[in-house]
């Protein structure tokens, strides 16, 4: 025995012999939709229609998410200013594609004794991007690398416009 939906309406139960046989009749499949309810839940529906509207739903889904993608600049405290310059253009060309940067400031030697000279520079390089991003990790040292994190800044969707 099992319930039987045919068209959206509920026909009710029916021994399974019956059910098959009203589809047939009707040219579509008898397709089990709840096989775990007292008694298993059938529809009646052609299943050929339903798996390809269900394929196009999974790439229509596919087609509207975004990949983020994590870029990374390196730099050094000795980055000169107009390194820097080219540098912070390169970020907010990343994230106008929607990416999320990862700055990464190598100290190599002795220079990690001037982390605030990197720190400053990250400073700018915060400022500068203050219009395109959001700070998703403030300026981290970890061992011999100052990180921070940026991420593109989320467009308000306008109400006004119809």
């Amino acid at each position: 025995m099992v319930r039987v939906i045919e068209n959206g309406v509920q026909i009710g139960i029916l021994p399974i012999k019956e059910a098959l046989e009203r589809a047939a009749k009707a040219g579509f499949d008898l397709v089990e939709v709840a096989p775990m309810a007292d008694p298993p839940v059938c529809r009646i529906m052609d299943y050929g229609k339903f798996r390809y509207q269900q394929s196009k739903k999974l790439q229509d889904a596919k087609k509207s998410q975004t990949i983020v993608q994590v870029k990374e600049i390196r730099l050094r405290p000795k980055t000169e200013e107009h390194d820097l310059q080219v540098k912070i253009k390169h970020i907010k060309k990343f994230l106008e594609e929607k990416n999320k940067v990862k700055i990464n400031m190598i100290f190599r030697g002795r220079e990690i004794v001037y982390t605030d000279i990197g720190r400053d520079i990250m400073k700018v390089i915060e400022d500068a991007l203050t219009d395109v991003a959001v700070i998703e990790q403030p300026p981290r040292l970890e061992g011999r690398s100052l990180t921070m994190v940026v991420a593109p800044k989320k467009e308000k969707k306008d109400k006004s416009k119809g």
